[in-house]
């Protein structure tokens, strides 16, 4: 499912002025070589993952799905990281979900070889590309919504096109009102399937979206959206069965984010079939992505694993904290950081203080009752109350909201053994990102 001498050879890059995260102490070091080192050793800002973190999260999900016979895609653009994607299959996920062609030119170097593309293919290259890919034995699902986006791929399949070996598979993406991309209505969806199914140079295997654009909150009202769009999709896979629009005896039904996984499981999981004569197999696939990092914000608030208690056994852990310097303390009750939007994830939140130390791998105090209340480019104004001591040179630990853009801010972001009941975490490798 990948190449694993191509994953290891991450580790042989060389560090320098071109990782943020290394400091010029450490310049010349492999990636590999990146362990050992005490966490004062590194330059603020900086981003740290937890590696007891991570492996709590991919398990507990990983174990999820194996128990309802879920199959698991995650979405690897929330971290572009091959090594956390070879977490991921070695604890059985089916494939990895990717955004667009570059994510999947990625994968493929690394030795990934089943990909679904949780997008529209409309750029002649990569069309070309992704069919070549599949004639040299990858698996490649991409999603269709319109009956252009299928004439699109016909045209770009046929004739001279040195592509021409490649058959594509796709899944109808059943869209919801106010939502993203998708297929609005099912007379519609119904039409594409008919185009795709007519179609010599593309393969329908299933249907499928996104659910997460629905709603943003737990509440009635937003799971009801979320529901009611599932039901849909339902129904569409319903209609291409009865009219024998497929052209696999393999399907896949799928959606599913790191925010409602348990609905789409709850909704979708009945369409599961085993092969049977004359019968398909249909599997469910759901494509969470943030849920290996998860986070001190959105997520924390969101996940089925931590609606209820947040901070259980059974919950979600963040994998990600940033570390930042106080550059000035200009006025009374407010601190200037050093990190800003160029460091740190703010579209779904700002920045929650943890803890104060007077250096970086230091012991620390909780920073009870502070707030980040705005972020520049590189700074965050941190707000404080007496009689909290905040001085220039001071390291704030901050607890982030929302991975996807945490991680991609960070070419290098080194492994801590744990931040969890410690004062002075251990480096114990470095993640390379490729965004």
């Amino acid at each position: 499912m990948y190449d694993p001498d191509r994953v290891r050879s991450v580790g042989e890059e060389i560090l320098d002025f071109r990782h943020k995260a290394v400091p010029a102490a450490l310049q010349g070091l492999r990636l590999a070589d990146f362990g050992g080192l005490g966490l004062g050793r590194l330059q603020t800002p900086l981003l740290t993952l937890d590696r007891d973190a991570l492996d709590v999260n991919a398990r507990l999900l990983a174990d999820w799905c194996e128990e309802r016979g879920i199959l698991l895609a995650p979405h690897g653009k929330t971290t572009m990281s091959p090594e956390l994607w070879a977490r991921q299959m070695d604890l059985g996920a089916w494939g990895i979900t990717l955004a667009n062609a570059a994510q999947l030119r990625v994968a493929r170097h690394f030795g990934f070889t089943r990909l679904m593309l949780a997008n529209s293919l409309t750029d002649p290259q990569a069309i070309r590309w992704a069919a070549e890919q599949a004639s040299d034995g990858a698996r490649i699902v991409s999603w269709v919504d319109s009956p252009d986006t299928v004439a699109l791929l016909d045209r770009e399949l046929t004739g001279d096109s040195p592509a021409r070996d490649g058959i594509l598979d796709v899944i109808v993406e059943r869209g919801g009102h106010g939502g993203r991309t998708g297929v609005r209505s099912h007379e519609e969806a119904l039409a594409i399937a008919r185009a795709v199914h007519a179609s010599p140079r593309l393969r329908l295997v299933g249907v499928g979206g996104y659910e997460g654009a629905l709603a943003h909150t737990a509440d009635d009202a937003g799971l009801a959206a979320v529901r009611g769009y599932l039901a849909d999709v339902v129904a569409l896979h319903g209609a291409l069965l009865a009219e024998g629009l497929y052209d696999a005896d393999e399907l896949l039904v799928t959606a599913g984010g790191s925010a409602y996984f348990d609905d789409v499981v709850d909704v979708l999981g009945p369409v599961r079939t085993s092969r049977g004569a004359g019968t398909p197999r249909v599997d469910v696939v759901i494509r969470s992505g943030a849920y290996i990092v998860h986070d001190d914000g959105f997520y924390r608030g969101i996940s089925p694993f931590s609606r209820q208690d947040p901070d259980g056994p059974a919950s979600f852990r963040s994998a990600m904290h940033a570390w930042v310097r106080v550059v000035s303390q200009p006025e009374p009750g407010l601190a200037i950081l050093e990190g800003g939007k160029r460091d740190l994830p703010f579209d779904e939140g700002l920045p929650v203080p943890q803890f104060l130390s007077p250096g970086l791998g230091e012991p620390g105090i909780p920073l009870v009752g502070a707030e980040i209340a705005a972020v520049n480019d590189q700074h965050a104004f941190l707000r404080f109350p007496e009689p909290v001591d905040v001085k220039p040179g001071d390291v704030i630990r901050l607890g982030l909201s929302h991975p996807c853009t945490a991680l991609d801010k960070w070419t290098v972001i080194p492994v801590l053994d744990s931040t969890r009941d410690t004062d002075a975490p251990t480096v114990v490798g470095a993640v390379r990102t490729f965004f």
